[in-house]
């Protein structure tokens, strides 16, 4: 802003280990070191912001029970929390990430503010869209939630044509993709690590997810025990989710439980991705697929679904691979290609560390919704140099 004065957001996202939470809480801690005062609104603290951070507070949504009330009405207390908060604090934007239901009660709490007080953004990610915002139950609040936001952003080219298809609105939503902190996520010497779960000197196949359905957990496994047959491998899963009980009963079928680790789910990724030679994420589909784009960043080799936004940052053979989720025989040869050679996997990391800084480093990535919110509060363009 020409004054030099930084809006203050709100935040909400879902606190859980998912890609939506991880993007909303660094979008906030990047946001606040550039002068931001952030406030994030949910009902449990994010997992990101377990440290003291200036500029940030947290405030709890608390949930009422009544004997009346079958389910607590979460959307209710949370728009609640939302109009104190904006009062209170002076929040100039809402920026709610998934759109059900935080869209919903931003929507509330902007007109128990008054829209001219309050301005709100929402941020679609994948699933509120592609899974969630199908259910019939839902498709009508979420495309009106689409409407009646101040502004929509979505972080692939995909998910947005995907809104405007399945919904026929949203034309005007902004692309502003997913990104990744080069500084925390980062190659690091990691040979005593790596020994933990590579002793004999093995390639290193990871899949890092929340283990649901839409990532295909079991695809990890029928590749690896592919790739296992031909090279020494062994495969460290990292998170937990409700396909963990089928993936763990598939490792066992294949007589692979000496070659598989399960780390669950954990805070540091940043700090267990290097240790891996490659990347699988063979999900059905992916809006984005952030954990490549962090895997690129670490030094790692992405094998990533073709379904979906993945595309917009990988490009096959160059800086990793995409394959089609039910292509098993492509994925294992994708994968051999890569560890087979490793002049190739160096080649590769070299050409996906520099595509993750670039235009999907934090920095290019921050500065586009800060100009987004200058634009929404009328502010005009902010002076070079002034957004960190």
């Amino acid at each position: 802003m020409n004054d030099m004065k930084m809006p203050t957001v709100g935040i909400t996202c879902y606190p859980s280990q998912g890609g939506s939470g991880v993007v909303a809480t660094e979008l906030g801690l990047h946001l606040s070191r550039r002068g931001c005062e952030v406030h994030f609104i949910s009902s449990e603290l994010p997992f990101r912001l377990r440290k003291f951070h200036e500029n940030v507070i947290y405030h709890p949504v608390e949930m009422p029970h009544y004997p009346v009330f079958q389910h607590s009405p979460y959307t209710l207390s949370l728009a609640t929390t939302m109009s104190e908060v904006a009062t209170r604090c002076g929040l100039d934007i809402l920026h709610v990430h998934y759109a059900i239901p935080h869209a919903a009660s931003a929507f509330l709490a902007r007109e128990m503010v008054g829209a001219d007080r309050l301005k709100v953004v929402t941020t679609l990610h994948g699933t509120d869209i592609t899974l969630v915002g199908q259910e019939p139950s839902f498709f009508p609040i979420t495309r009106f939630l689409i409407e009646r936001s101040d502004a929509v952003t979505a972080v692939s080219t995909f998910l947005k044509e995907e809104t405007i298809r399945v919904f026929g609105t949203g034309e005007t939503i902004e692309v502003i993709p997913n990104f990744v902190d080069a500084r925390v996520f980062m190659p690091l010497e990691v040979d005593g690590l790596r020994r933990r779960f590579a002793p004999a000197g093995e390639r290193l196949l990871m899949h890092a997810s929340n283990f649901r359905a839409v990532k295909n957990p079991l695809a990890v496994i029928e590749v690896f025990a592919a790739v296992r047959r031909e090279i020494p491998a062994r495969l460290l899963l990292v998170g937990d989710g409700p396909e963990m009980p089928s993936v763990r009963s598939r490792v066992q079928e294949l007589g692979l439980a000496e070659a598989v680790d399960m780390v669950g789910q954990v805070d540091n990724l940043e700090e267990i991705l290097p240790v891996a030679d490659l990347l699988l994420l063979p999900s059905l589909h992916e809006s984005f697929g952030l954990v490549a784009l962090e895997a690129m960043a670490c030094g790692v080799v992405p094998l990533v679904t073709s379904r979906g936004g993945a595309g917009e940052f990988i490009q096959d053979g160059i800086n990793g691979f995409l394959r089609d989720p039910d292509d098993i025989p492509g994925m294992v040869a994708a994968a051999l290609t890569v560890l087979r050679d490793r002049d190739l996997q160096v080649q590769m990391v070299d050409e996906g560390r520099r595509d993750a800084s670039a235009e999907f480093g934090a920095p290019c990535v921050v500065r586009q919704y800060l100009e987004l919110y200058d634009r929404l509060l009328g502010t005009g363009p902010r002076p070079a140099g002034l957004d960190g």
